[in-house]
């Protein structure tokens, strides 16, 4: 497994680094058999260090837990802890989509964009359109997956919502957390307007 390891704004020694690839090396290897690359980073919010770690898999799945504590060596434990219980947690589904995917997560890509906060006034562009500004653009992938997985992807990261193509019939659909605590999907190919 592949392995970054940053501090913001703060130094990580060779000795946290040894210790985040052991100890986070053990734990993703005891749920899933092949992890590919962990991204951990370390920074200081308040009197609190915070440890932030993303975990992708083989399988095109990805893992991210975060920690804090007064120490910097508890907030990675912390966070090490929360990915501990969440891979275990979805220990037998992971094994399931393994057994059923020999191949690697196939990924799309796609534009990303962030728009500015709206204000009270709104513009109006001449074809009627709502005029907002773009103040970034970003490269994004979106996976090939199916609907479980999609679910799963979206608990895995803790995200409120998950554009993914269906293995299925290749179109564009969403999965999202509705307010009532249930799984929304969205497939446009199965909508029933005229």
């Amino acid at each position: 497994m592949r392995y970054q390891i940053s501090g913001k704004q703060i130094d990580i020694g060779e000795a946290l680094q040894t210790h985040v690839q052991t100890e986070l090396g053990e734990t993703v290897e005891k749920y899933a058999g092949r992890p590919t690359d962990a991204t951990v980073v370390f920074s200081k919010s308040g009197h609190e260090y915070v440890c932030e770690t993303v975990v992708h898999l083989s399988t095109g799945l990805t893992s991210q837990a975060k920690g804090s504590a007064t120490e910097i060596y508890g907030a990675f434990d912390s966070c090490l802890e929360k990915m501990d219980k969440q891979l275990r947690r979805y220990k037998r589904r992971l094994k399931d989509h393994h057994k059923d995917r020999p191949q690697q997560v196939a990924f799309s890509e796609a534009g990303s964009y962030i728009l500015a906060a709206s204000d009270t006034t709104e513009e109006t562009e001449p074809d009627g359109d709502v005029a907002s500004m773009i103040i970034a653009e970003m490269e994004t992938k979106i996976p090939s997956l199916s609907v479980g997985e999609a679910v799963m992807q979206m608990e895995l990261a803790h995200a409120p919502v998950l554009v993914f193509r269906n293995e299925g019939h290749e179109g564009i659909n969403v999965v999202y957390r509705r307010e009532d605590g249930n799984i929304g999907w969205i497939d446009p190919r199965n909508s029933t307007g005229s």
